[in-house]
């Protein structure tokens, strides 16, 4: 978690992407597995599948006294509409993760981290375009580091049904990959700004 005590992140997407479950994982992964203090809310639009909905996650290594995301400092964003409703008020140095074919979005403010994965599509390709947010999951494990890579993996086989452990596995696995890569591509790229 960095120096800070406390870390807000916010998923936003559809409603059936997944977002919900995506936030319980994470929030589960930090709370059970890594011993801090989570809180998880969610919110939808007035229709619930297909509207924009969005789950927020509270870390902290101390008590939690307001519940809800004021400004996040973990964005992930899964389709347009979501950015538009829940993409807004973001703290300073914040990191945004974005499924690059669902999401238009080229910059950041100043002092923020933008980092682009094609979630839908290595999830379709896997065989189950459903997947998407366990790829993300992946993403978000990789590139933020907020929770570890064997919690995050642990909270997600708590919370899947059985049968489902292959798929899954392949699909955060995949974004985790991918995250690692995008990650040494922007230090590197940052590093050579700085030149």
């Amino acid at each position: 978690m960095g120096t800070d005590t406390k870390t807000e992140i916010r998923l936003a997407g559809f409603g059936g992407q997944g977002i919900v479950l995506a936030g319980q994982i994470l929030g589960k992964a930090a709370a059970l597995f890594e011993k801090l203090q989570a809180v998880f809310t969610q919110s939808y639009g007035p229709e619930a599948r297909g509207g924009a909905c969005s789950a927020d996650v509270v870390l902290s290594r101390d008590e939690i006294y307001y519940p809800r995301v004021t400004s996040p400092q973990i964005l992930v964003l899964m389709s347009e509409e979501a950015k538009n409703t829940y993409g807004d008020g973001l703290a300073d140095q914040s990191t945004v993760l974005i499924d690059e074919d669902l999401v238009q979005l080229d910059s950041v403010p100043e002092g923020c981290r933008l980092f682009k994965i094609p979630a839908t599509r290595f999830a379709e390709k896997l065989g189950r375009k459903i997947v998407a947010n366990i790829v993300m999951l992946g993403f978000i494990t990789s590139i933020t580091e907020i929770v570890g890579y064997e919690a995050m993996k642990q909270a997600l086989f708590d919370s899947i049904p059985r049968g489902t452990e292959e798929l899954k596995l392949k699909a955060f696995e995949k974004g985790s990959e991918y995250g690692t890569s995008q990650k040494q591509q922007y230090s590197g790229t940052s590093s050579q700004e700085s030149e």
